[in-house]
């Protein structure tokens, strides 16, 4: 199981750190997948996290739509976009946790 894989990492500590800002909020369920971790309230997916050989990747399942104001966001995908992390910034991951929160809040 990924979750297995990154609290082993050499990154387990960013991982945690990530994971533990994520699950303050209340509504959101963690699932531990084979190949990821993810995030969820009861309007649907929010994002997914994995470590990687250079850090944390958090991916937003809805990130085209966030406003990306410091330019951290990468990816080409329909609607992913993703947020790799070579150190704990929680004013950062905060500014698009929330974000991600409110657009899955929103009637699509």
């Amino acid at each position: 199981m990924q979750y297995d894989i990154d609290i082993k990492s050499v990154y387990k500590n960013l991982f945690l750190d990530v994971r533990n800002l994520v699950l303050l909020n209340p509504n959101i369920t963690e699932t531990k997948k084979e190949r990821i971790t993810t995030y969820a309230d009861k309007n649907g997916s929010i994002c997914h996290l994995r470590t990687t050989s250079k850090g944390v990747d958090i991916g937003f399942l809805k990130g085209i739509h966030l406003e990306d104001r410091p330019s951290l966001l990468h990816g080409k995908g329909k609607l992913v976009r993703v947020l790799s992390l070579k150190g704990y910034h929680e004013v950062v991951l905060l500014y698009y946790i929330h974000q991600a929160i409110e657009i899955n809040n929103k009637k699509s």
